[in-house]
């Protein structure tokens, strides 16, 4: 299943993002730490090496992400050109302060504080609801930036002096028109990086729970009471299993998916599994060098098979 979230705005903001480059010496993209590669979006990408800057992958929520993982995610990222990468929670306190040092490293001649006639001019951008805006206050340590719960709050850029030297510019969150991966969609969605409206929390439960089985079987355990490696124990399993462990019932009793399946995401999203990783620099190559299969159209999927001619 390909999930795809593009609303109207993001057209307009795209363009208009693609302008600022030119304004600005650095570009930083927030990522989720959890999903660095699902969440970092190739249009930001293409634009700022067209437009020739540096970028800054700000890896945020790494409370609630895999600490090995994030590792090897920095040492991916730092391995490629004119990148720098840096780990942080934008909720701690002083996290956001590591953002500015990296910055002026990727624009050392943009260091005029005296006079402020080349103040560092900072893009920050990214997918919805990866922390941009939590990260922009804590480094104003005010609350300017509208922060919320629900992707796609942020609609306009905003401009902001962070003091002697040092502007930033915020964009509204940005996706692409087409999601190739169906996988990078359903990560994405159980990440609470889509609107709602675009997905079936049924199905992004579901992916989730089959990764997180393979990944972190022990977590699993230990939060669902459930046996890891257990015959017939997948994703659906789990889900069925958190709804009678819970006491979701619906209609004669039997299990509520789609309520577990809502909770599953809700204990993912909030950081009760532990820190959870879906994915890693290793496992993001291997699935980029399959090439997704073919969907087929809903009405052909559900017609009639042909029927042999008879004898």
């Amino acid at each position: 299943m390909s999930i795809n979230w593009f609303p109207g705005h993001m057209v307009a903001a795209s363009d208009k993002a693609k302008e600022a480059l030119s304004e600005h010496d650095v570009v930083i993209e927030v990522l989720d730490a959890r999903c660095p590669g699902a969440s970092g979006n190739p249009n930001i990408e293409r634009m700022r090496i067209s437009r020739q800057r540096p970028a800054l992958k700000v890896l945020n929520k790494t409370d609630i992400a895999d600490p090995a993982v994030t590792a090897e995610w920095l040492k991916y990222f730092n391995s490629l050109k004119n990148t720098h990468a840096i780990a942080l929670s934008c909720k701690k306190p002083g996290e956001a302060t590591k953002v500015i040092a990296a910055a002026r490293k990727l624009a050392p001649h943009r260091q005029s504080v005296v006079d402020n006639t080349k103040p560092l001019r900072m893009l920050i951008m990214g997918v919805p609801n990866v922390g941009k805006s939590t990260l922009i206050n804590a480094l104003l340590k005010k609350r300017t930036a509208k922060v919320g719960d629900e992707p796609a709050v942020t609609k306009n850029q905003t401009r902001y002096d962070l003091g002697p030297g040092l502007r930033l510019t915020d964009t509204p969150g940005l996706m692409w028109p087409h999601i190739q991966q169906p996988s990078d969609g359903l990560m994405l969605a159980a990440s609470h990086i889509i609107g709602a409206n675009a997905y079936f929390e049924s199905d992004a439960a579901t992916f989730l729970a089959d990764l997180l089985l393979l990944r972190y079987p022990q977590a699993m355990a230990e939060r669902y009471k459930v046996v890891p490696g257990s015959k017939g124990m997948d994703g659906v399993a789990l889900i069925d299993g958190i709804a009678i462990r819970r006491g979701l019932r619906g209609r004669g009793g039997e299990p509520d998916f789609d309520r577990a399946a809502i909770a599953l995401l809700a204990d993912y999203r909030g950081g009760l599994l532990g820190r959870i990783s879906l994915e890693t620099p290793q496992s993001r190559a291997e699935m980029l060098a399959k090439k997704p299969e073919p969907e087929i159209p809903e009405a052909e999927a559900q017609a009639p098979l042909p029927q042999e001619p008879a004898a």
